[in-house]
């Protein structure tokens, strides 16, 4: 691989972090945006934040050959827009002229919500939400930009590391036999490990067909499965029950409104979905292969928590 000069927004998150390190590994020249004056060794360092419109980023841009746009905001709503919005649109102003190619990590939350069938590249974005929308309006920024671009779009990206808690909880659940299955067996979990993502970022970034595509990325599991993978790494051999999903659903229309209530509609929802997100599209055109199995990988992850 030819070593060059690449920036990367977001380098202190869940993936930017990854990404990083996997670049400095290469031998790349790398710089990063940080809100905060952060040394790293290796890593050519710019203090500046995408929500000030009074920072410029010229020379933060300036030679770079290519640019991964990593940032976001998952938590404060009120910041989403300013980040993903505003900060993407003045990023593309400044990497006007200065920049071989943008790489965007983006979110299948931009085809909005999918109750059944299979999700690809063509369906319709109907995002719901304010970081699904945000987000959306980016790719789109990035998009009509007139610069070289790829877009990434990965399902639940998930690791041991990450902030998001609910793999964490499902697990502890299993765990103590909390946990039990709703609906049929056709229901079916999404979900990328972020190794994974930060390699197609990488892809995405150097592979030469790449320029000019959305990329989405994602691995599918019955639900069932998921759950037996956590149980098998903890050794246990508990029987899953199964409850249906009508009823289940009027407890919660009934006792929903009590504060604390462990059960609800979106949980009921991701328990219940049978759509998939198709990764065909970076597998063929990209020569991408994910490392392992999502049942592996979901072991793995499970026996790391112990």
């Amino acid at each position: 691989m030819i070593i060059v000069l690449v920036a990367v927004t977001g380098a202190s998150g869940f993936i930017g972090k990854r990404l990083v390190k996997a670049l400095v590994g290469e031998g790349h020249k790398v710089r990063i945006l940080s809100r905060r004056n952060r040394c790293i060794e290796n890593v050519e360092c710019f203090c500046g934040d995408l929500i000030n419109p009074e920072i410029q980023f010229d020379t933060f841009l300036d030679g770079v050959d290519i640019l991964f746009h990593c940032a976001g905001e998952i938590v404060n709503e009120s910041q989403m827009e300013s980040i993903h919005v505003d900060g993407t649109r003045r990023l593309v102003l400044a990497a006007q002229g200065r920049i071989g190619r943008w790489v965007q990590l983006s979110s299948v939350g931009a085809y909005g919500y999918c109750r059944e069938g299979v999700v690809t590249e063509t369906s319709p974005e109907v995002p719901l939400g304010t970081y699904e929308t945000t987000k959306t309006q980016s790719d789109e920024i990035v998009r009509n930009s007139g610069l070289p671009f790829v877009i990434l779009r990965p399902s639940n990206v998930f690791g041991p590391t990450m902030t998001n808690q609910s793999l964490f909880q499902l697990v502890e659940m299993i765990r103590r036999g909390l946990f039990f299955l709703i609906g049929n067996k056709r229901a079916l979990a999404n979900y990328v490990h972020v190794d994974d993502v930060v390699n197609a970022i990488l892809k995405c970034g150097f592979h030469p067909k790449a320029i000019g595509n959305v990329f989405n990325l994602s691995q599918t599991i019955s639900i069932e499965q998921m759950s037996k993978a956590f149980l098998q790494s903890h050794g246990l051999k508990s029987t899953l029950h199964r409850l249906p999903e009508l009823p289940l659903r009027l407890v919660v229309f009934l006792l929903g409104w009590i504060p604390g209530f462990p059960l609800t509609s979106p949980r009921i929802d991701a328990m219940t979905s049978c759509c998939r997100y198709d990764s065909t599209k970076i597998v063929e055109e990209l020569e991408y292969t994910f490392e392992s199995s999502l049942e592996e990988r979901f072991f793995d992850f499970s026996r790391s928590l112990k």
